[in-house]
């Protein structure tokens, strides 16, 4: 039986571009050899996607010249969609084999480090048709928002995490919240501001945030994660600075009640029907809050696991992650992120990472090794889930259950007719 051909995908078009490759690089150095052939498929800032040489490399350099353009998808500027089709040596072909199975994870042990025997393939020693699942390790617009999941789903390829519509909801900020509150979840008071709004209205803007949230309050892009282009806002003269650098990512933003004497606590959730969640963990960030430096490359700020809260405080919070997570439709993995009051522990859903960041010093790996599942085991698991989904939507049906017929002629009607 041969290896699973895992297609890493990274990199992209949004501001979270760099997160992307720390989570990739992760990623394929845990990927263990013995069971995974890794195929490295990078996305430039600029959308050009480059599948062979070294596309890893080539993006932490800045250099796609270290790795050829993908013959699979358009460049920029190009006029159509080339199939997804296998790119090996026609004359040549490979022997059929024996579809692969998932690996099993095993029974969580000590954290061990990654594998880090051999090279990842490109795609010059293995087609696109050939990838058994894809793993697209990317944040934020263009790629965690379901525009990179229509495009498998489209191509009929299994592949990790959530699909269409829970990336797409989950991604927006905005309508997450309103599905939030439809399913009834505790959410922080909050208003959405289009950059039309902005243009045309500025002064009722201003004072309908001063009126109905308040300062200090939180702004930020619908669109977007990793905290950037968010700014708190302690007093009036500091908003309109605040909503242009938001409008810079989006064209809308979130402007939200800051939720004062609160603990910043997050959970993992894992699964497919029957997701799990983890211990809860605490952010205490370096900075007045968890901005994008505090996250990614200022060491003063603190992952306390597990988070400073009750017992029953914690078994809430696990409760609403996983139903925050089924509320949103979620698939394969999610980080929820809470507010919980240090004195009262009233507890607020404030968003959900359909892609959360993946690094070894990320919140979402690191809630699961201190529950039981080592980094190696976690992204097994990942694989698992996605190929369970793929084979569970594959047996769906595509076609009406019965024919449609003309009744004029009583023969089957054209394609399109009705």
């Amino acid at each position: 039986m041969r290896k699973l051909r895992v297609g890493v995908i990274f990199g992209g078009r949004s501001g979270e571009h760099e997160v992307s490759l720390m989570s990739a690089q992760n990623i394929i150095a845990a990927l263990d050899r013995e069971k995974y052939e890794v195929i490295p498929i990078g996305i430039t800032r600029d959308g050009q996607w480059i599948a062979s040489g070294d596309p890893l490399r080539a993006l932490l350099e800045g250099n796609p010249r270290l790795a050829a353009p993908a013959a699979f998808l358009p460049q920029p500027g190009a006029p159509a969609l080339v199939p997804l089709a296998p790119l090996g040596d026609a004359e040549h072909p490979e022997p059929e084999q024996a579809p692969p199975q998932a690996p099993a994870t095993g029974q969580p042990g000590p954290f061990r480090e990654p594998e880090r025997g051999g090279q990842p393939q490109s795609l010059s020693g293995a087609g696109l048709g050939d990838i058994d699942v894809f793993f697209p390790v990317l944040h934020g617009p263009y790629g965690e928002d379901g525009t990179i999941q229509g495009l498998l789903e489209l191509a009929g390829v299994p592949y990790v995490g959530a699909g269409v519509a829970a990336s797409a909801v989950g991604m927006d900020k905005a309508l997450m919240k309103a599905v939030f509150r439809a399913a009834g979840l505790p959410v922080v008071d909050h208003l959405v501001v289009t950059a039309h709004q902005w243009r045309t209205q500025a002064d009722l803007v201003r004072s309908r945030i001063q009126e109905q949230l308040g300062f200090p309050c939180f702004v930020k892009p619908a669109n977007l994660g990793s905290s950037v282009g968010v700014s708190r806002v302690a007093k009036p003269a500091e908003l309109d600075e605040a909503l242009a650098l938001a409008l810079r990512y989006d064209l809308k933003v979130l402007v939200e009640r800051a939720a004062l004497g609160c603990r910043e606590v997050e959970v993992s959730v894992l699964g497919n029907e029957e997701p799990q969640a983890s211990i809860p963990g605490e952010i205490v960030p370096a900075a007045e809050f968890y901005d994008y430096r505090s996250k990614y490359f200022d060491d003063r700020s603190e992952l306390i696991i597990p988070a400073r809260i009750s017992d029953a405080a914690a078994a809430r919070v696990r409760a609403l992650a996983i139903a925050a997570f089924q509320a949103i439709d979620g698939a394969g993995l999610a980080r929820v992120d809470f507010f919980v009051h240090k004195e009262t522990e009233e507890i607020w859903v404030n968003e959900i990472n359909t892609m959360p960041g993946f690094t070894r010093i990320s919140m979402y790996p690191k809630l699961w090794e201190a529950s039981g599942l080592p980094y190696p085991q976690l992204i097994d698991r990942l694989i698992e889930l996605a190929l369970e989904r793929h084979a569970q939507r594959s047996r769906l049906e595509t076609r009406p259950p019965v024919e449609i017929r003309d009744p004029a002629n009583d023969a089957p009607a054209p394609p399109g007719a009705g």
